[in-house]
């Protein structure tokens, strides 16, 4: 198994007055985290998995202390609800839960953040605690092996990409993939906001798959997708975002006037998702779309490392409408950050505009031959 990186805050954080909630896509392992925390505590406890009918009508009737006493017992001093979000009203119920049983710990996991962060917020403001997993990084892959395994294995993670389930069945990526696509990436999408059909879904996520690294115009995925709108364009990919699935990556515009002003890019938050959506399982010396693939890993990636380790810092795209641009720019302190990812090294030449307009900057190439740098 492999050591989460947020494994030891979140068990240091227990058993201190709070409710702690892990959220992430299905499948990065949240429960595979949860058991082990479990057997190191080893007290009395009780999990319940909201995806079992039983335990989600029992859970959403205990509106009553005597009526959730009865439901976690006596001497339970653990409680961990998997699959929060499908409760209505979740936050209340925990408020009520910590309450009334203050000596409990309650750990709450949902694998979208449609609707639990939002229901938590008010009724839980400073009893919880908020902790995010994601598929595996580099970083936790390099800490259960070595850098030089997984140097050997940059290929393999960019074409399949680093769910867990994936990482331990070697040879069976494509089937493991399929059944992730299948039956787990709009399950929770598909029971909110009025959306019956994954067809949509589909169709966007493909396009969006096809447009990594490029900007994106909402105009021309409503029109691609025909019987559809803009701003349900929006809306959808909104939910996609908040299901973990994919992210966005906004222009900075300051200081020219031909800066993209309202220009977005997207992201997968894993390559092996982003093949099984297009269908392409071919190594990289066949691929036409190498240079979207070393970008989305390197970007998704570099989103673990940022919120594993807390760095703070704001992150963009530049171009101007004369077609300068740079890949992505990290804010930190106010300074900007800018690098170009080559899949294999060269000599970029960063815009003179840029250089020009934001004089307080670093630059930087991000290739195979120093990714780590990038990375760890």
């Amino acid at each position: 198994m492999v050591t989460r990186i947020v494994y030891e805050e979140i068990k240091n954080a227990c058993f201190k007055g709070k409710v702690i909630l892990l959220i992430g896509p299905r499948q990065v392992g949240k429960t595979t985290l949860l058991r082990q925390l479990h057997a190191d505590f080893n007290v009395p406890s009780i999990w319940l998995n909201v995806d079992e009918a039983d335990v989600m009508q029992s859970l959403s009737n205990a509106d009553t202390s005597t009526k959730l006493r009865q439901l976690v017992g006596l001497k339970t001093k653990l409680v961990i609800i998997d699959e929060a979000q499908q409760i209505i009203d979740i936050g209340k119920k925990l408020k009520l839960m910590i309450d009334t049983f203050p000596e409990i710990q309650f750990i709450v996991t949902g694998s979208s953040s449609l609707d639990l962060r939002n229901s938590m917020a008010e009724p839980l403001t400073g009893r919880k605690k908020e902790y995010h997993l994601y598929p595996l990084s580099t970083e936790e892959l390099v800490n259960n092996s070595t850098l030089i395994e997984q140097k050997r294995l940059l290929e393999t993670r960019l074409i399949f990409g680093s769910y867990p389930d994936v990482v331990n069945n070697y040879g069976e990526e494509r089937e493991i993939l399929k059944e992730l696509a299948g039956s787990y990436l709009y399950k929770d999408l598909l029971q909110l906001d009025g959306i019956r059909k994954s067809s949509i879904l589909e169709k966007l996520l493909q396009l969006i798959a096809f447009q990594v690294g490029s900007e994106v115009s909402y105009n021309e995925l409503a029109n691609s997708i025909g019987n559809i709108d803009v701003a349900t364009v929006e809306k959808y990919l909104d939910l996609l975002e908040k299901a973990y699935i994919i992210f966005k990556l906004p222009a900075l515009s300051r200081n020219l006037r031909n800066e993209l002003k309202k220009g977005k890019k997207y992201y997968f938050y894993d390559n092996g998702i982003r093949n099984v959506i297009i269908n392409n399982f071919n190594p990289i010396n066949l691929r036409q779309d190498k240079g979207a693939l070393w970008e989305n890993y390197l970007m998704s990636e570099r989103q673990k490392f940022i919120h594993y380790h807390k760095i703070y810092s704001n992150q963009y795209f530049w171009r101007t409408h004369d077609r300068a641009e740079i890949d992505y720019i990290e804010e930190r302190e106010g300074k900007l950050f800018a690098y170009e990812f080559k899949y294999k090294a060269g000599k970029t030449r960063f815009p003179k505009s840029f250089q020009e307009a934001y004089p307080n900057h670093e630059l930087a190439e991000v290739s195979v031959e120093n990714f780590v740098d990038f990375v760890l």
